[in-house]
């Protein structure tokens, strides 16, 4: 969003990014567009970026959040149902309730940016300050509910004999209540860093300057202006903060490295070795069907029941299982897509300074709180598209069948409905073999999403 009253955030660096803004808002811009000296590391294409894109960014951040808002209340209609519910599916359970928290919680001060006017009060101030922190916290529970799944399903695919002790629901609740304990917890020198701090009012007769406008000059919104002899209230560094100049350096590195970085890697290394599970299990089925196949090339009836029987029954089995493996791997790469560019400019602006994060974090910032938001909003669609117990699941919760029935009985007889028996055959299977997937640990997850 823009910095209007200069305090957008989404996590810590653009918390960082928005009060640089907002302090230096009376005092002339964070990025001098003439001063090449000022233009630091990224040059003032990459601000004009910024500044082109933080007029828009309020407006599409705001449609993502109600669209996030609605897709995380399915997930968690969906994925709750009996049918659905294991393992895998409670942390998938667990990472929509921090998303859709997160996005509830966005709404309204997204609203209140954009299309209210207002003033730098306290009340104000101490909203942005709790959403700071809430929003930071929400995000660091999504991110390690990730590792949490990315690790899960590693240990399913890798490790077969061992996940059916280490893989259960008992422990899918205990790494969930895990996140949701330690990330608040590990946010703490967070809410150390940055206070509500006064400014106090212009005497009468003076002429006050605009209170919220961009570092281009361009107010954003219904900027107002401080009247002679009001206070303003904004979110600034804490006294403590001040005090102790580590407590910044050591915010800079707990988000660049514990809360992006780190799980950057391990999702990078374990969504290499799921790939190439994949790519093992599939160069497995294919020797098994070429040794099943010449088995019984002399044999036309064994053939056919290789063909009808048993080996359909394991494909759709193993199939199911790959799918689930596709998809989830799906979440993990967007997941690497959002996060892993916040951390390397965060760790970089701890490493290189000021000149380096004013110059390129800055004009980064409200593009990379854009996509992270859209990470939170976008796992319905990777589920209904790549996993057909979650589509199967939503019609019928909803009774879309019954609309899709109404539909082709409208389209008149040109139209060959599919009868119900071939789509309970090719969508449900048999009964017993379902049972006896759910017996074993990655057979349970065949009803994962």
């Amino acid at each position: 969003m823009a910095n209007e009253s200069g305090e957008y955030f989404l996590d810590f660096s653009t918390t960082v990014a928005s009060l640089v803004n907002d302090t230096l808002a009376d005092g002339g811009p964070v990025i001098s567009g003439t001063d090449p000296a000022s233009l630091g590391y990224c040059g003032s294409g990459l601000k004009a970026f910024g500044d082109g894109y933080r007029g828009i960014h309020g407006y599409t951040s705001l449609v993502v959040c109600l669209f996030g808002c609605l897709a995380n209340i399915l997930n968690l209609i969906v994925l709750t149902r009996k049918e659905m519910i294991n393992p895998t599916n409670a942390i998938l359970t667990g990472l929509a309730l921090a998303d859709l928290l997160n996005m509830i919680e966005y709404i309204p001060y997204a609203v209140y940016m954009n299309y209210l006017t207002h003033r730098k009060t306290y009340g104000w101030a101490l909203f942005v300050l709790t959403h700071s922190n809430f929003s930071q916290v929400c995000h660091t529970i999504s991110i390690w509910l990730t590792v949490t799944l990315a690790i899960w399903r590693y240990i399913m695919v890798a490790m077969p004999l061992k996940c059916k002790t280490l893989c259960t629901m008992d422990r899918a609740k205990y790494a969930i209540a895990l996140a949701y304990v330690t990330s608040p917890i590990l946010c703490f020198p967070i809410y150390l860093t940055f206070a509500v701090r006064v400014i106090p009012g212009k005497s009468p007769g003076s002429t006050s300057a605009p209170v919220n406008s961009t570092s281009s000059g361009t107010p954003y919104g219904n900027a107002s202006r401080v009247e002679a002899g009001e206070d303003k209230y904004i979110v600034n560094l804490s006294d403590l903060a001040n005090d102790h100049p580590f407590l910044m350096t050591t915010n800079f590195w707990l988000y660049s490295v514990v809360i992006k970085i780190i799980p950057c890697i391990m999702l990078t290394v374990v969504s290499l070795r799921l790939i190439n599970s994949l790519m093992e299990a599939k160069k497995r089925k294919d020797k098994l069907l070429a040794k099943r196949t010449g088995a019984a090339g002399g044999n036309p009836a064994a053939r056919n029941n290789n063909r009808v029987g048993g080996h359909e029954n394991r494909e759709h089995e193993s199939g199911g299982s790959d799918r689930t493996t596709r998809m989830l791997l799906a979440v993990l790469l967007l997941f690497l897509f959002t996060e892993f560019p916040q951390g390397l400019l965060g760790l970089l602006s701890g490493l290189l300074g000021d000149s380096f994060f004013k110059t390129c974090y800055i004009p980064l910032a409200d593009l990379m709180d854009f996509f992270a938001l859209l990470n939170s909003a976008i796992n319905f669609i990777l589920y209904c598209a790549m996993s057909k117990k979650f589509r199967e699941t939503f019609v019928q919760i909803f009774r879309l069948n019954q609309l899709m029935k109404l539909r082709r009985q409208r389209s008149g007889p040109n139209i060959r409905p599919r009868g119900k028996d071939a789509v309970n055959n090719h969508h449900i299977s048999s009964p017993s073999a379902n049972r006896q997937l759910l017996k074993d640990c990655d057979g349970s997850e065949q009803t994962a999403v």
